[in-house]
Parts: structure tokens; sequence; C-alpha cells
């Protein structure tokens, strides 16, 4: 996702009404590992007439889709605290707290907001730390050092916690293997909206860490990314939206949302070459094992 900052100034293409058309339901459940539904209430609105609560009509509009889980992503302290205490309201929502790598080096005192980061992943509902990790795309030299820092802080809460490690790994790829090396990768690891090709999936999949696909993996442009997905096994496999960020084709360029999930889900399993519905048994699978049960 963009940073934090970068997002909220970016909403001229993002506003109420433009979200798209309900997709097919799944008929078997899955589960979005990564969302934002916070911003994606400040940035989008909501689907359908937009009355009610906002977050509620998001939650629901993803479980008539088949999607009936959602991991609750922080970028932030603030964000962080938002999705854990939304995760202690609603049974189908399980949160993950992080400074996001665009934002660490922007924070005047890091090491306070790392320690606000560290005292949320005590609680049982936070099954996740992230997103964190490496981003040389947005981030330039004077702020990796800050990043880098955050991201070896980030790698000891999960490891202290129990908790998977959520990845941001944008234009990175050898600087997130590099520090996970050096540090010791927890047991969970998850690369969250995998961007890598086929050469780098398969060195994940080595190391046994979870790839997680976003709507990127539907656009035409995309072909080495499902050269990437055609090689994961479905075991090391999860879906997401990152919402409201990449929405799926066709609708590219319009709010996504978790109910969207089921167009990635079935290009997915196309570049898979395996039954949609199996599919989702194995990713709604993965889910229990990095994240425990969500009820």
């Amino acid at each position: 996702m963009p940073s934090p900052s970068e997002s909220r100034r970016a909403k001229s293409s993002r506003r109420a009404g433009e979200f798209p058309p309900a997709p097919e339901p799944l008929a078997v459940p899955v589960f979005d590992s990564h969302t934002h539904l916070d911003l994606t209430v400040s940035e989008a609105g909501v689907p359908g007439d937009g009355t009610g609560d906002p977050i509620e009509s998001l939650i629901a509009a993803a479980a008539k889709s088949g999607v009936d889980r959602l991991v609750q992503v922080g970028v932030d302290a603030a964000s962080s605290a938002w999705g854990a205490d939304l995760a202690d309201r609603h049974e189908s929502v399980l949160a993950a707290v992080a400074l996001h790598p665009n934002e660490a080096p922007r924070l005047s005192d890091l090491d306070a907001a790392l320690r606000e980061i560290e005292a949320l992943a005590a609680r049982p509902r936070v099954r996740g730390i992230g997103e964190t990790g490496m981003d040389t795309f947005r981030t330039g030299d004077e702020g990796r050092a800050a990043q880098e820092r955050s991201f070896r802080a980030h790698i000891a809460i999960a490891k202290q916690y129990g908790k998977a490690l959520i990845i941001h790994d944008r234009d990175a790829h050898e600087d997130v293997l590099r520090v996970l090396d050096s540090e010791g990768a927890p047991d969970t690891v998850v690369l969250h909206c995998f961007s890598g090709d086929a050469e780098f999936a398969a060195e994940c999949v080595r190391r046994g860490y979870y790839l997680s696909f976003a709507g990127t993996v539907t656009f035409a442009s995309a072909s080495a990314l499902r050269e990437a997905a055609a090689i994961t096994p479905p075991e090391q496999m999860m879906v997401e939206t990152d919402a409201p960020y990449l929405t799926p084709t066709p609708y590219r360029g319009r709010p996504n949302a978790s109910y969207l999930i089921p167009l990635t889900v079935r290009a997915l399993a196309e570049a898979r070459r395996i039954d949609v519905d199996e599919l989702c048994a194995t990713i709604s699978a993965n889910g229990e094992r990095v994240f425990g049960t969500w009820r």
C-alpha cells in the first residue's frame, strides 16, 4: 500500500459511490488476509447506499461474497490500536499491528512508537505483526536506516509474542531476505501483496514463507506474477485485497474492498490450474495455521 500520509492525500480517484458491483459469491468461504477497513471508509466510503455503520457494511458485503473473515492491518500506532479494538468487538476480524516501513523514517520518536506496537502485540486477537518490511521505491537513502531498524524491531516483536510477521516488500526483495537471515525469521512469515517473479517465489517457498496475492495478479501486465502464483504450493498461498488499493481487473482504478476477493481467487485458481473450491478450502486452512481461529 502507499505510505499512510500519501494515501490520505490521494483521494481524488476514490470517491463514495464508485465501488464495483459484487462478483458471483464463492461457494467455499475464504478470508481476506490483508485489508484496511479504516482507510477504505476514509478514502472511498462504503459500497451500496452508504447507510448504516460503514465498517459493518464492509464486513457484511464481504460475507455475502463468501469472504467471511478479515485481517485488519495497521500502518501506524493509531491505526494499529483501532484495529486491535475492532478485533475485540467483532468475531470475524483479527488484527495485525505495525509501523508501515514508509512511515517509520518520518517519526520523530521511533522508539516510542515501537513500544506502542509491542504493547498491542500482547493482545490476544492481535495475530500478526505487520505490515512491516522494506520499501526502496518510496523511501530514499536518507530513510533506509530507520526503516531497517524498524523492520528488525518488528521481527523481534513477532518472535517474542509468537505472532505471524507480515512483510511489505516493494523493490526490496534482497534487502528483505538479508534482514530476515540476519535476525532469524519468525516461525511464520507472510509476504503481503507478493510482487516478485517465479524465481523469488521459489526462494520464499523454499524458506517456508506464505505468499499472499492481491488483485495485481489479475492485471494484464502481471504475467510474471501469475508465473509466481503457478509455482506456489496452495498450502503456502493466501489471498488479499490491500483495500482500498489494488482493485482487481476489470475494475482497476476503482475502490477495492474485501467483497471483491472472489475475482482474485478465481484468477489464482486459473494460474495454479486448480479447482476454485479446492483452492478456497486450502487457503482457508492456511489462515487457521497462520492466524489461528477467528471465532
